[in-house]
């Protein structure tokens, strides 16, 4: 019996030549980096004004005036980058991503439901290239911080980001 597990097309051919193995299993294979250990999370805490692109294809996909120091180990923004795509599709709308599953639109990222680890999740991806950012997660209060509609907390895998200051 064949237990390996077939990878989607569009990620067994990474845009980004260079990308290390860490961050091929983080992006590809949708594993996580260790916590605390991203070097954008002093971004979050001195206010660095830029913005955060896909590592593998330089998608727009985060700004940092989005972003906020959740004390989680990981990067987190409140809302994704509002950067115009070409696909048509509005936001919250069902769409199906490179990597063949239906997700739902969110600015440049899928959003795909994730049953893994025995728990209901959403998962982040690059809208473009179908690379793993990480998973989304609701109601943990950020809104009464925030303001409306700003509820979400994004925890990103800083390993899948290339960061362009201001």
């Amino acid at each position: 019996m064949n237990s390996s597990v077939e990878i989607p097309a569009i990620q067994t051919k990474f845009t980004n030549n260079n990308l290390s193995a860490q961050e091929i299993r983080v992006m590809r294979d949708k594993g996580t980096e260790r916590p605390n250990s991203s070097p954008f999370l002093i971004n979050e805490k001195e206010n660095t004004s830029g913005k955060y692109y896909c590592k593998n294809c330089d998608t727009l996909l985060y700004e940092s005036a989005n972003m906020f120091d959740s004390g989680c180990g990981w990067p987190s923004f409140h809302t994704s980058s509002s950067a115009v795509d070409s696909t048509g599709v509005k936001n919250g709308e069902y769409i199906v991503g490179k990597s063949g599953k239906q997700g739902i639109k969110d600015n440049n990222i899928i959003q795909y439901p994730d049953t893994s680890l025995g728990m209901a999740r959403t998962e982040i991806c690059c809208l473009n290239c179908d690379s793993h950012l990480g998973h989304i997660f609701t109601g943990e209060g950020w809104e009464k911080l925030f303001g409306e509609g700003k509820g979400n907390r994004y925890c990103v895998n800083g390993i899948s980001l290339n960061f362009e200051k201001n």
